[in-house]
Protein backbone atom coordinates (compact mmCIF):
# COMPACT_ATOMS: atom_id res chain seq x y z
CA UNK A 1 0.00 0.00 0.00
CA UNK A 2 3.21 2.38 0.07
CA UNK A 3 4.98 3.81 -2.08
CA UNK A 4 7.39 6.96 -2.30
CA UNK A 5 4.17 8.94 -1.40
CA UNK A 6 4.52 7.28 1.83
CA UNK A 7 8.02 8.29 2.79
CA UNK A 8 7.86 9.36 6.49
CA UNK A 9 5.57 6.35 7.42
CA UNK A 10 8.33 4.79 5.84
CA UNK A 11 11.19 6.25 7.83
CA UNK A 12 9.19 5.67 10.80
CA UNK A 13 8.95 2.85 10.26
CA UNK A 14 12.62 1.92 9.60
CA UNK A 15 13.36 3.76 13.14
CA UNK A 16 11.43 1.63 15.31
CA UNK A 17 12.36 -1.62 13.35
CA UNK A 18 16.06 -0.46 14.29
CA UNK A 19 15.17 1.00 17.83
CA UNK A 20 13.52 -2.47 17.93
CA UNK A 21 17.35 -3.94 17.46
CA UNK A 22 19.01 -1.53 19.62
CA UNK A 23 20.02 0.90 16.77
CA UNK A 24 19.08 4.43 17.17
CA UNK A 25 18.65 6.27 14.19
CA UNK A 26 16.99 10.04 13.67
CA UNK A 27 14.55 11.49 11.87
CA UNK A 28 16.30 12.95 9.38
CA UNK A 29 18.95 10.32 9.15
CA UNK A 30 16.04 7.64 8.61
CA UNK A 31 15.06 10.07 5.86
CA UNK A 32 18.06 10.08 4.00
CA UNK A 33 18.15 6.91 4.06
CA UNK A 34 14.63 6.14 2.43
CA UNK A 35 15.25 9.07 -0.05
CA UNK A 36 18.54 6.23 -0.82
CA UNK A 37 16.31 3.12 -0.76
CA UNK A 38 13.84 4.60 -3.78
CA UNK A 39 17.26 5.47 -5.53
CA UNK A 40 17.66 9.39 -4.58
CA UNK A 41 20.43 11.46 -3.78
CA UNK A 42 18.71 12.67 -0.37
CA UNK A 43 16.14 13.81 1.20
CA UNK A 44 15.30 17.36 -0.54
CA UNK A 45 15.24 15.27 -3.58
CA UNK A 46 12.50 12.67 -2.83
CA UNK A 47 10.73 15.99 -1.06
CA UNK A 48 10.29 17.55 -4.53
CA UNK A 49 9.10 14.74 -5.60
CA UNK A 50 6.56 14.00 -3.38
CA UNK A 51 5.24 17.72 -3.72
CA UNK A 52 5.37 17.31 -7.53
CA UNK A 53 3.16 13.71 -7.33
CA UNK A 54 0.57 15.62 -5.20
CA UNK A 55 0.49 18.41 -7.70
CA UNK A 56 0.58 16.12 -10.78
CA UNK A 57 -2.80 14.73 -9.27
CA UNK A 58 -4.56 17.88 -9.68
CA UNK A 59 -4.55 16.63 -13.46
CA UNK A 60 -7.46 14.56 -12.73
CA UNK A 61 -11.05 15.27 -14.37
CA UNK A 62 -13.41 17.77 -13.01
CA UNK A 63 -15.58 14.61 -11.78
CA UNK A 64 -12.71 12.90 -10.18
CA UNK A 65 -11.90 16.24 -8.57
CA UNK A 66 -14.84 17.02 -6.92
CA UNK A 67 -15.26 13.70 -5.80
CA UNK A 68 -11.96 13.71 -3.64
CA UNK A 69 -12.86 17.34 -2.60
CA UNK A 70 -15.81 15.92 -1.50
CA UNK A 71 -14.23 13.44 0.70
CA UNK A 72 -11.56 15.70 1.99
CA UNK A 73 -14.09 17.60 3.56
CA UNK A 74 -15.95 15.09 4.68
CA UNK A 75 -12.76 13.68 6.51
CA UNK A 76 -12.02 17.35 7.75
CA UNK A 77 -15.37 17.95 9.20
CA UNK A 78 -15.47 14.11 10.81
CA UNK A 79 -15.46 14.06 14.53
CA UNK A 80 -14.36 10.80 16.59
CA UNK A 81 -16.52 8.96 18.40
CA UNK A 82 -16.20 6.63 21.00
CA UNK A 83 -17.59 2.76 20.46
CA UNK A 84 -18.88 -0.07 22.89
CA UNK A 85 -15.93 -2.32 22.84
CA UNK A 86 -18.40 -4.92 21.79
CA UNK A 87 -18.40 -3.02 18.32
CA UNK A 88 -14.77 -2.96 18.29
CA UNK A 89 -13.97 -6.25 19.16
CA UNK A 90 -16.41 -7.39 15.77
CA UNK A 91 -13.91 -5.63 13.46
CA UNK A 92 -11.29 -7.22 15.02
CA UNK A 93 -9.70 -10.34 12.49
CA UNK A 94 -7.86 -11.01 9.33
CA UNK A 95 -8.50 -9.72 5.99
CA UNK A 96 -7.31 -10.40 2.59
CA UNK A 97 -5.18 -7.00 1.32
CA UNK A 98 -4.61 -9.37 -2.53
CA UNK A 99 -1.57 -12.02 -1.55
CA UNK A 100 -0.94 -10.22 1.93
CA UNK A 101 -2.81 -9.99 5.35
CA UNK A 102 -3.85 -6.76 6.81
CA UNK A 103 -4.56 -8.01 10.23
CA UNK A 104 -7.00 -5.79 12.70
CA UNK A 105 -7.07 -5.45 16.41
CA UNK A 106 -9.20 -3.78 18.77
CA UNK A 107 -6.93 -1.66 20.98
CA UNK A 108 -8.67 -0.23 24.42
CA UNK A 109 -10.72 2.85 22.51
CA UNK A 110 -9.41 1.99 19.13
CA UNK A 111 -8.46 -0.17 16.51
CA UNK A 112 -5.18 -0.93 15.68
CA UNK A 113 -4.62 -2.24 11.64
CA UNK A 114 -0.72 -4.23 10.53
CA UNK A 115 -0.26 -5.06 6.90
CA UNK A 116 2.18 -8.01 6.38
CA UNK A 117 5.57 -6.38 7.05
CA UNK A 118 4.78 -2.81 8.08
CA UNK A 119 4.13 -1.33 11.41
CA UNK A 120 1.07 -0.79 13.04
CA UNK A 121 -1.18 2.10 12.65
CA UNK A 122 -4.06 3.27 14.80
CA UNK A 123 -7.66 3.91 13.72
CA UNK A 124 -10.49 5.72 15.06
CA UNK A 125 -14.18 5.76 14.78
CA UNK A 126 -16.23 8.74 13.16
CA UNK A 127 -19.31 6.39 12.53
CA UNK A 128 -20.37 2.72 13.32
CA UNK A 129 -18.35 1.20 10.90
CA UNK A 130 -16.04 4.11 9.48
CA UNK A 131 -12.78 4.77 11.40
CA UNK A 132 -10.14 7.49 10.05
CA UNK A 133 -5.98 6.94 10.34
CA UNK A 134 -4.14 9.19 12.98
CA UNK A 135 -1.34 11.00 11.63
CA UNK A 136 -1.94 8.85 7.78
CA UNK A 137 -4.03 9.57 5.12
CA UNK A 138 -5.73 6.16 5.53
CA UNK A 139 -9.86 5.53 6.29
CA UNK A 140 -11.38 2.13 7.09
CA UNK A 141 -15.13 1.35 6.56
CA UNK A 142 -16.38 -2.20 7.18
CA UNK A 143 -19.04 -3.90 5.05
CA UNK A 144 -21.64 -5.92 7.39
CA UNK A 145 -23.21 -9.11 6.55
CA UNK A 146 -27.18 -9.62 7.86
CA UNK A 147 -25.82 -10.33 11.37
CA UNK A 148 -23.62 -7.64 11.98
CA UNK A 149 -20.50 -9.33 11.35
CA UNK A 150 -18.08 -7.76 9.26
CA UNK A 151 -17.60 -9.43 5.53
CA UNK A 152 -14.98 -6.86 4.06
CA UNK A 153 -13.23 -3.57 4.99
CA UNK A 154 -12.82 -1.15 2.15
CA UNK A 155 -9.39 0.87 2.74
CA UNK A 156 -9.32 4.05 1.09
CA UNK A 157 -6.05 5.76 0.67
CA UNK A 158 -4.63 8.17 -1.89
CA UNK A 159 -7.93 8.58 -3.09
CA UNK A 160 -8.25 5.09 -4.11
CA UNK A 161 -10.46 1.99 -2.66
CA UNK A 162 -9.16 -1.80 -1.78
CA UNK A 163 -11.55 -4.12 -0.86
CA UNK A 164 -10.17 -7.05 1.66
CA UNK A 165 -12.85 -9.57 2.31
CA UNK A 166 -12.40 -11.38 5.82
CA UNK A 167 -10.64 -14.48 6.00
CA UNK A 168 -9.91 -16.93 9.35
CA UNK A 169 -6.71 -17.48 10.84
CA UNK A 170 -5.18 -20.32 9.03
CA UNK A 171 -6.03 -18.65 5.86
CA UNK A 172 -3.80 -15.78 7.10
CA UNK A 173 -1.27 -17.94 8.17
CA UNK A 174 -1.21 -20.13 4.70
CA UNK A 175 -0.56 -16.54 2.88
CA UNK A 176 1.79 -15.39 5.00
CA UNK A 177 3.74 -18.51 4.91
CA UNK A 178 3.73 -18.28 1.44
CA UNK A 179 5.23 -15.00 1.35
CA UNK A 180 7.70 -15.36 3.38
CA UNK A 181 8.57 -18.86 1.56
CA UNK A 182 8.66 -17.08 -1.96
CA UNK A 183 10.75 -14.17 -0.28
CA UNK A 184 13.10 -16.79 0.87
CA UNK A 185 13.57 -18.46 -2.04
CA UNK A 186 13.40 -15.11 -4.28
CA UNK A 187 10.80 -16.98 -6.91
CA UNK A 188 9.16 -14.41 -9.13
CA UNK A 189 5.39 -15.86 -9.72
CA UNK A 190 4.82 -16.99 -13.50
CA UNK A 191 3.49 -14.28 -15.56
CA UNK A 192 4.30 -11.32 -13.80
CA UNK A 193 7.19 -9.61 -15.99
CA UNK A 194 5.27 -10.04 -18.93
CA UNK A 195 2.23 -8.72 -17.47
CA UNK A 196 4.22 -5.51 -16.40
CA UNK A 197 5.84 -5.09 -19.81
CA UNK A 198 2.13 -5.09 -21.36
CA UNK A 199 1.12 -2.71 -18.51
CA UNK A 200 3.85 -0.30 -18.53
CA UNK A 201 3.77 0.03 -22.50
CA UNK A 202 -0.32 0.08 -22.68
CA UNK A 203 -0.28 3.08 -20.04
CA UNK A 204 2.45 4.61 -21.62
CA UNK A 205 0.56 4.72 -24.92
CA UNK A 206 -2.60 6.30 -23.07
CA UNK A 207 -4.22 3.21 -23.51
CA UNK A 208 -4.22 1.04 -20.70
CA UNK A 209 -6.40 -2.58 -21.11
CA UNK A 210 -8.43 -2.37 -18.12
CA UNK A 211 -9.96 -5.96 -19.00
CA UNK A 212 -6.55 -7.44 -17.90
CA UNK A 213 -6.71 -5.47 -14.03
CA UNK A 214 -8.58 -5.95 -11.28
CA UNK A 215 -11.74 -3.60 -10.19
CA UNK A 216 -9.64 -1.57 -7.49
CA UNK A 217 -6.16 -1.35 -10.04
CA UNK A 218 -8.38 -0.72 -13.19
CA UNK A 219 -10.33 2.53 -10.77
CA UNK A 220 -7.04 3.69 -9.26
CA UNK A 221 -5.40 3.78 -12.83
CA UNK A 222 -8.27 5.98 -14.40
CA UNK A 223 -7.48 8.25 -11.51
CA UNK A 224 -3.73 8.71 -12.33
CA UNK A 225 -3.41 7.93 -16.05
CA UNK A 226 -2.87 11.92 -16.65
CA UNK A 227 0.03 11.48 -14.72
CA UNK A 228 1.35 8.37 -15.16
CA UNK A 229 0.89 8.41 -18.97
CA UNK A 230 3.86 11.19 -20.13
CA UNK A 231 6.07 10.25 -17.02
CA UNK A 232 6.18 6.63 -18.80
CA UNK A 233 6.01 8.18 -22.21
CA UNK A 234 8.73 10.23 -22.23
CA UNK A 235 10.82 7.44 -20.84
CA UNK A 236 10.83 5.32 -23.83
CA UNK A 237 10.70 1.91 -25.05
CA UNK A 238 11.29 -1.02 -22.37
CA UNK A 239 15.11 -2.51 -22.99
CA UNK A 240 15.02 -4.69 -20.18
CA UNK A 241 12.96 -6.03 -16.85
CA UNK A 242 15.05 -7.64 -14.08
CA UNK A 243 13.40 -9.52 -11.31
CA UNK A 244 14.69 -8.02 -7.99
CA UNK A 245 12.67 -10.12 -5.37
CA UNK A 246 9.58 -10.18 -3.56
CA UNK A 247 7.99 -7.61 -1.11
CA UNK A 248 6.90 -7.68 2.59
CA UNK A 249 3.11 -7.72 0.62
CA UNK A 250 3.84 -10.78 -2.21
CA UNK A 251 4.12 -8.59 -5.08
CA UNK A 252 7.57 -9.25 -7.32
CA UNK A 253 9.26 -6.58 -7.46
CA UNK A 254 11.30 -4.94 -10.79
CA UNK A 255 13.66 -2.51 -12.03
CA UNK A 256 12.29 -1.73 -15.43
CA UNK A 257 14.74 -0.20 -17.93
CA UNK A 258 13.91 1.85 -20.64
CA UNK A 259 16.10 3.50 -23.83
CA UNK A 260 18.31 6.17 -22.72
CA UNK A 261 18.86 4.41 -19.09
CA UNK A 262 16.18 5.76 -17.56
CA UNK A 263 14.97 3.23 -15.01
CA UNK A 264 12.20 2.58 -12.52
CA UNK A 265 11.27 0.17 -9.66
CA UNK A 266 7.53 -1.81 -10.01
CA UNK A 267 5.84 -3.69 -7.29
CA UNK A 268 3.09 -6.25 -9.47
CA UNK A 269 0.97 -8.87 -7.77
CA UNK A 270 -1.56 -11.36 -10.16
CA UNK A 271 -4.52 -13.42 -9.26
CA UNK A 272 -5.43 -16.99 -9.51
CA UNK A 273 -6.58 -15.84 -13.14
CA UNK A 274 -3.93 -13.74 -13.90
CA UNK A 275 -5.50 -10.78 -13.75
CA UNK A 276 -3.18 -7.85 -11.99
CA UNK A 277 -4.27 -7.22 -8.81
CA UNK A 278 -1.91 -4.90 -7.56
CA UNK A 279 1.05 -2.71 -9.07
CA UNK A 280 2.48 0.30 -8.83
CA UNK A 281 5.45 2.21 -9.50
CA UNK A 282 8.41 3.83 -7.20
CA UNK A 283 11.31 6.21 -8.57
CA UNK A 284 14.44 3.96 -9.99
CA UNK A 285 18.47 4.68 -9.59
Amino acid sequence: MRDFRDAKAMAQTLRETLNARSVSLTVSESLELVARIFGLADWNVLAARIRAAEQAGSGRSNEGSNKADAADQLRSRAKEIQLPRAVLDRYAGTYQFHSAVFTVTCDQDHLSGRLSGQSSAHYYAVGETEFVGRGIDVELRFALGADGMPTAVILRQHGNDHTMRRIDATVAQELQRAIETRMSARSANPGTASALRRLIESVASGQPNYGEMSADLAEATRKQLPRLQPGLSEMGPITSIDFLGVSAQGQDVYSVWHQGSAASHWHIALGSDGTIISAFVTPGP
